[in-house]
């Protein structure tokens, strides 16, 4: 038995497993913490490889929902539950995701209550020499939202993409794009608007920019961004430069944070290029 790669998601497991099925290729799920795809036949993994990248591209293209369609087999060893909406945010979401969703929850509260000025004046970004020195300002603004749809849009990218690359990678390889992503992003944007802003957009946008590279480079990471949300995503940067919704958007932040995630995802990827070549 060769393992192939791992799933967090039952459904993304069985539709990889169903297809292969239809190409003569015969997968087995084992579930443990993930739900991990083994082969059976070791001639069989350049086939398998090579089909893999393809499905971590677009998991939803038709093809795959015709396979399993077409395999019809009801004895795949998944037993599907229906869980609240806490027990799917758990179950995609490692420590770190979750500590910085709570955290972001709490300061926007107390933004809140306590009004957006005093919780910048403890949390922004450096505003001058005297302050250079209180460390968690180069990372504190991330945590800053100023309005319920600031906080909602950003609070579910970060889970859907941190999440699955905290599960994937580990806390420590997501610990370590939030930190660098947060403090180039945010002293990027100080350049170009002053210190007065906030949120976890940068980050977010790094972690689009990782998870769709690191896919498209090594897809048996299992971390990977489908290319209609990558492609969401810079029309959403475009359009914030011609102010299209009269928001105020952190372009730079935004776009700084994009090419760390890219510059970060070509970095881990390289030697993987490299041996497949």
């Amino acid at each position: 038995m060769k393992r192939i790669t791992h799933f967090n998601n039952p459904r993304l497991a069985q539709a990889f497993v169903d297809y292969m099925a239809t190409r003569g290729v015969r997968l087995r799920i084992e579930h443990d913490e993930h739900y991990t795809l083994l082969l059976e036949d070791d001639a069989q993994a350049e086939q398998v490889n090579h089909e893999l990248q393809q499905f971590v591209r677009d998991p939803s293209h038709p093809r795959y929902q015709a396979a399993s369609w077409q395999t019809g087999n009801t004895d795949s060893g998944l037993h599907y539950q229906r869980n609240g909406i806490l027990t799917n945010i758990r179950q995609r979401a490692g420590p770190l995701t979750l500590t910085i969703m709570i955290a972001c929850i709490v300061v926007y509260l107390l933004m809140q209550i306590l009004g957006n000025q005093v919780v910048m004046f403890w949390l922004a970004w450096p505003a001058d020499m005297t302050q250079y020195f209180q460390l968690w300002r180069w990372f504190s603004h991330a945590l800053l939202h100023f309005s319920l749809l600031h906080i909602v849009f950003n609070l579910l990218w970060w889970w859907y993409i941190g999440g699955a690359v905290e599960k994937r990678l580990g806390s420590g390889k997501l610990f370590v794009i939030t930190v660098i992503a947060a403090l180039l992003s945010g002293w990027m944007q100080a350049k170009f608007s002053g210190v007065w802003f906030g949120g976890l957009s940068g980050v977010v946008y790094a972690l689009m920019g990782y998870a769709w590279l690191r896919g498209e480079r090594d897809p048996a990471s299992g971390v990977f961004l489908e290319r209609g949300l990558i492609v969401f995503a810079v029309l959403w940067l475009v359009m914030g430069y011609f102010d299209v919704f009269g928001l105020s958007i952190a372009n730079a932040a935004h776009v700084t944070g994009l090419l760390v995630g890219l510059t970060m995802a070509w970095v881990d990827t390289r030697h993987v290029r490299r041996e497949s070549v």
